[in-house]
């Protein structure tokens, strides 16, 4: 069984594709018309209705930025710390 090859669109096109919709073409043409996954087109809906935006980060809830960032200090942190371990260890054979 061979997979399809992903796809990606242009925002332009995403707006294209959420303009039809919303102008009335019913979205079970549009997805067979363009060769669509179902998901895919509400995603793209529900992206242009919440922010107007097509790009993930502007799609990104006050938490999920605030986990990222949470992440981020939590790896800056162990960093420094196996540094401190490494420079503990080097001062103590000396």
């Amino acid at each position: 069984m061979s997979r399809k090859a992903r796809r990606t669109f242009t925002a332009e096109f995403k707006e294209q594709v959420v303009q039809l919709y919303q102008n009335g073409k019913p979205r079970k043409d549009i997805i067979k018309e363009y060769e669509l996954t179902p998901s895919s087109l509400d995603k793209w809906i529900r992206q242009s209705q919440n922010s107007g935006s097509f790009r993930e980060k502007d799609n990104r809830t006050n938490e999920e930025n605030e986990l990222i960032q949470m992440r981020k200090e939590l790896q800056r942190l162990r960093m420094e710390n196996d540094i401190l371990k490494q420079a503990a260890l080097i001062m103590g054979r000396k």
